[in-house]
């Protein structure tokens, strides 16, 4: 999507900008010569993740516009006050606010610990209504005022709640002051509305989630901040606020009908993950096309014999986990893969030790992942596999599928 220089000289605060979908969104405004305030936790470079509000701010200034780095956690009120103060000082007020970040762990409830919920809550919920309670005195004495939150549509389909309860209600929380702040201040010249991505969007954070393979079922973080670019351009109006934005629907709408230059891999951009909180749509595929024979009779029993063939020390001492898989369907029951003890085991029946992750997914779809129809991450993504315990352990069953594929 072009610049189109709307944005210039307007000053955005953006919580977690130090990466991923919030520097992107920061970048695009940048080539408009905006200001921006990098509020985000990152000081020091992270192991794992690239990016510092330093480094972020630095690319901010190359693209053409004003940047002051704030360290900032959003669960502490202190520190979001003092960046707000510090912005208004540097740049004289704040016109857009940017509910960036957020916390993710997949888990069920008997396997989400209180610390993970406290911090998804703190963060999601209480982060996005504590930077706007703090932004909003400035953004009533804009005449370009926009909140912007980076989260889905209120969708109550059970499916969204039943494999990761905790994280769908911090999530919706985000889409919760959407909802109330727009009514709220409809009349106030504010437009507050919600963005969130139809795929899955390729970042360093859902990479450490899903494993590296899963970059090309997903898009550019581009995608995003086009669509939030777009939104952020527009006079706030009445009409304008308290709605939920997709953003290949935005970018369309904006006149943009090849979505292909989004995709991390365009030989993939059919195939893309869909991400959480949308129900299926037709038009994304999520695997690659397979026949319509149905599952034979006793798939799954030849296939877990095929499986013992080649179960080794070699890759029992690469793997060290314990999985078992609660099938359903036409050939409903409970299996295990035991590549963590001994030179390791597969069978009928419930694992033998305390398994480190349960999957759970329907005959038809357990055959086709094995046999490489069907990836992991993007049955997971779509709904089609759920996971209890590690998720980092069983998404090391991509690669073992892969070696196993040529064998099966």
């Amino acid at each position: 999507m072009i610049n189109t220089g709307k944005l210039a000289g307007r000053t955005l605060f953006i919580t977690g900008a130090s990466r991923g979908i919030g520097k992107a969104i920061a970048l695009k405004a940048a080539r408009d010569g905006a200001n921006i305030v990098v509020a985000a936790k990152t000081a020091e470079p992270h192991p794992k993740l690239p990016g510092t509000i330093y480094s972020a701010a630095e690319e901010i200034e190359k693209a053409g516009g004003k940047a002051h780095p704030c360290i900032v956690d959003v669960r502490d009120e202190h520190q979001v006050r003092s960046a707000v103060e510090e912005a208004v000082a540097k740049f004289g007020g704040i016109d857009i606010l940017v509910n960036n970040a957020s916390a993710i762990s997949l888990t069920p409830t008997l396997n989400t610990e209180m610390k993970r919920y406290d911090l998804m809550h703190q963060i999601n919920t209480r982060g996005t209504f504590l930077a706007s309670k703090e932004c909003l005195p400035y953004l009533l004495k804009s005449n370009h005022a926009h909140i912007l939150n980076i989260s889905p549509p209120l969708n109550l389909n059970p499916t969204w709640f039943a494999p990761h309860v905790a994280y769908t209600m911090a999530k919706y929380g985000m889409s919760m002051c959407v909802l109330g702040m727009a009514e709220e201040f409809r009349d106030k010249g504010i437009s507050v509305n919600a963005l969130w991505p139809r795929t899955a969007i390729h970042t360093a954070a859902i990479e450490m989630l899903t494993g590296p393979d899963s970059a090309q079922f997903s898009r550019k973080p581009e995608i995003m901040s086009d669509a939030a670019y777009a939104i952020l351009i527009k006079e706030p109006r009445n009409n304008e606020t308290g709605r939920f934005y997709i953003d290949d629907e935005v970018i369309q709408a904006n006149g943009i009908t090849d979505l292909k230059q989004y995709a991390c891999n365009p030989e993939y951009a059919d195939k893309l993950m869909p991400d959480f909180f949308l129900d299926a749509n037709e038009t994304v595929a999520i695997d690659t096309p397979t026949t319509d024979k149905q599952v034979e009779s006793g798939a799954i029993p030849n296939l877990f014999n095929k499986i013992q063939t080649f179960i080794s020390p070699e890759i029992v001492g690469k793997v060290q986990a314990v999985y078992e898989f609660n099938i359903t369907g036409d050939e409903k029951g409970t299996w295990f893969l035991d590549l963590k003890n001994g030179s390791g085991s597969c069978g009928r029946g419930s694992a033998p030790v305390q398994p480190d992750a349960v999957l759970t997914m329907k005959s038809k779809n357990f055959t086709d992942m094995f046999e490489g129809r069907l990836k992991a991450a993007p049955a997971f993504m779509s709904g089609k596999l759920k996971i209890s315990g590690d998720l980092q352990k069983a998404m090391k069953l991509e690669k073992l599928m892969k070696s196993l594929k040529s064998r099966l």
